[in-house]
């Protein structure tokens, strides 16, 4: 293993960037020593050879200048062996660079002097032969040790230097010419080893600054990412810990509302519902974020016709258009989608509210057209427009244009971010269009169905109507008295008996002897002690002897928490419940024991 793999796995802090760059070029050093040997030893052969077949060189002299030339080959060898055998610490390149350095100065001297003792006075052609040999293995050194200078120096120079000597030192307009260009090439070299070595460190140096960069965007991601769990925490326990007064405040609000009072009394009343149910619409739209991130919502496609769908949404957003003065069209379509009908006209809900929301004059138009296999679902707005450069963040949370005062009729800033998730939870395109001034479209993707469909599926057939007027006994488990209390009243105005306790063990104690099985258990889901209201639901259900209607009722909104309750396969509310919801899922639970 080379020092480049250690070194590339771990960006380096300040400190220790020299050491690595330092380390990468001794590495280059020892990658390149294999082929270096080979080449030299191949050339050395051919000219030992031509000098022995010229009667010039004796047999022994030869072999004993090539058996020189193979001893330092295999030291060098052996040393790069033990370097490449194991990764060596970066600190470490010092000592394994000065290895290098004595391995390739025997070698140059070796070879240096030897061409001296090859040369043959008086046949300029076999000097000449000796001389380019020479400079040929030198020109390899240049590649070879040019990543890192000091062995380059030892290499090239105790090649060079002792045959250009020789050279200069013969008599002769020839071997003085030879000798200048032998110097020549060698200021040549020495440039160009130079040249390449800063080329080696900038390219270096470039590498873990880049590498650095890459740590300090992964660190900076993760502390995001922390701050973002950070802040799902805190909205999941502030969120329950505000649900539950809300959600109390509710049913007291319910409760009251049945009490013979003054007109002016019941239109405070009517007022604080109005605050209550902008509460349960600020905490409704986070739990829609939350489920959408934790993965509880699931897409179920089908087949349906879009035009009920766009029907239905163009009628409820209707009357807030016409009270702007807004024309509303619609352009619908007989076309089949595939997609999941309930979780689209959610999407298509929230762009047209936004739509008549931010559209001060003109109009609304609500359109499906063809394109090529996806039917484009559009909702365009003559409003004020959205600039290029904050397209992108009207779909974060939270985010608004024109409502710094964050005043709340227009809207809370989640309804875009809950479009984006569930567009991407479907499968569906999504697209924007705006220009300042003169209003936007958006445009929502959906396959069409392009053949015929074997069963009609309409998913806007209007639910069972709630058997509201049943009454029975309820159990209602809560650990905070106020929601109890609330829950109480609410539930006994409507006619039902009621029996409240904390947990499991209160209900039992509270139950006389021969009352008999409630007929139906509600829960909130976290109780005190780390109990969940699942476990006590089977707790009563176990005590009880039978399968007793059940609901879940939470604050939470911690996606691990409402996957777990999701999962219990009880129904699931959520904390504020809104009247209407609570009484119509007591009566179909209910009805649906009755039944049974």
């Amino acid at each position: 293993m080379s020092e480049a793999q250690p070194a590339a796995m771990e960006p380096p802090r300040t400190g220790e960037q020299e050491d690595l760059i330092r380390a990468e070029q001794v590495a280059a050093l020892y990658r390149n020593g294999p082929v270096g040997i080979a080449s030299t030893l191949i050339a050395l052969a051919i000219l030992v050879g031509v000098l022995v077949r010229q009667g010039e060189l004796s047999s022994e002299v030869g072999f004993a200048f090539i058996g020189a030339v193979v001893f330092n080959a295999a030291l060098r060898a052996l040393l790069t062996q033990r370097y490449l055998r194991h990764a060596q610490p970066p600190t470490e390149w010092r000592r394994w660079a000065r290895r290098m350095l004595v391995s390739v100065c025997l070698a140059g001297l070796t070879i240096g002097v030897g061409a001296c003792l090859l040369m043959v006075p008086g046949r300029i052609e076999l000097e000449l032969l000796v001389a380019v040999t020479v400079t040929g293995v030198a020109s390899g050194v240049v590649v070879a040790w040019g990543s890192y200078l000091p062995v380059f120096f030892a290499s090239f120079f105790t090649l060079m230097v002792p045959p250009t000597l020789w050279v200069a030192l013969q008599d002769g307009m020839l071997h003085a010419a030879l000798a200048t260009l032998m110097v020549i090439y060698m200021a040549v070299a020495t440039v160009m080893a130079r040249n390449y070595n800063r080329s080696v460190l900038e390219s270096l140096r470039l590498r873990y600054e880049n590498l650095a960069l890459v740590a300090d965007l992964r660190r900076q991601k993760e502390r995001a990412e922390r701050a973002n769990l950070d802040k799902s925490r805190f909205l999941a326990a502030a969120s329950h810990d505000l649900r539950q007064p809300v959600h109390a405040l509710g049913m007291f609000v319910g409760a009251l509302r049945r009490e013979p009072m003054r007109p002016s009394a019941q239109q405070l009343i009517a007022h604080i519902e109005e605050s209550v149910n902008a509460m349960d619409e600020l905490f409704t739209s986070l739990l829609d974020v939350s489920r959408l991130d934790a993965g509880i919502i699931e897409a179920h496609p089908t087949e349906f016709a879009i035009d009920a769908v766009l029907t239905r949404v163009s009628r409820e957003v209707a009357e807030e258009a016409q009270k702007k003065g807004l024309r509303l069209v619609l352009r619908s379509s007989r076309d089949r989608v595939l997609s999941d009908p309930v979780l689209l006209e959610r999407v298509l809900r929230n762009l047209a509210t936004n739509a008549v929301r931010y559209t001060d004059s003109g109009g609304i138009l609500i359109a499906a057209r063809h394109r090529g296999p996806l039917l484009s679902l559009e909702v365009w707005d003559t409003g004020r427009g959205i600039p290029a450069e904050q397209q992108e963040n009207v779909f974060q949370e939270f985010y608004q244009l024109d409502n710094p005062e964050r005043d709340r009729s227009k809207g809370l800033g989640l309804g875009l971010a809950i479009v984006r998730r569930l567009t991407k939870l479907l499968g569906a395109t999504l697209r924007l269009r705006s220009r300042p001034g003169r209003g936007s479209v958006f445009k929502v993707g959906v396959p069409r169905v392009l053949r015929p469909a074997l069963t009609v599926v309409t998913p806007d057939a209007p639910p069972r109507a709630s058997p509201q007027g049943r009454t029975g006994r309820i159990v209602v488990v809560d650990d905070e008295v106020a929601v109890r209390v609330a829950m109480e009243s609410l539930l006994t105005s409507w006619g039902h008996q009621v029996v409240c306790g904390a947990d499991a063990a209160e209900i039992v104690a509270a139950q006389a002897a021969d009352d008999g099985p409630p007929d139906l258990l509600i829960s909130d889901y976290r109780l005190r002690d780390n109990v969940t209201g699942v476990e006590v639901i089977d707790a009563l259900r176990a005590h009880f002897g039978r399968e007793i209607p059940a609901m879940l009722v939470t604050g939470d909104t911690a996606p691990d928490r409402l996957r777990e309750a999701q999962a219990s396969g009880y129904l699931l509310l959520h904390k504020p419940v809104p009247h209407g919801r609570l009484r119509a899922a007591i009566g179909n639970l209910m009805a649906r024991a009755t039944e049974a």
